[in-house]
């Protein structure tokens, strides 16, 4: 498999080849980290938009509800482009205007 023998260190040894094998094995997954779709961000996102219209921000904070809508379906579209990334970024961005509108919804309906 790694018929590769390094001049100063001799043949390789099980061990060598097990290390060589454990490496690669780190790089690829720490490489693919960002390379995968957003499913947690989303669910997020989505559940922080449900928290908010369940405390009136239709009614409250229609603006900031709006923007967090405006950023999901943003993010599904980069998710559908297989932007991950990007798509990852925007649904934080939803989640947290979620959570801002949520509060804004509460303070308008204490008052």
């Amino acid at each position: 498999m790694f018929g590769y023998q390094c001049k100063t260190s001799g043949p390789a040894t099980p061990r060598t080849r097990f290390s060589a094998l454990l490496l690669l094995a780190v790089c690829l997954l720490a490489g693919s980290g960002c390379k995968t779709a957003p499913v947690q961000e989303m669910s997020e996102a989505r559940q922080a938009i449900d928290a908010a219209r369940a405390a009136g921000a239709e009614r409250f904070a229609n603006p900031e509800l709006e923007q967090a809508l405006s950023s999901l379906k943003a993010a599904e579209k980069m998710l559908n482009d297989r932007r991950f990334r990007d798509a990852r970024r925007s649904a934080r961005q939803a989640r947290d205007e979620a959570i801002k509108a949520r509060q804004s919804a509460q303070d308008a309906s204490d008052q």
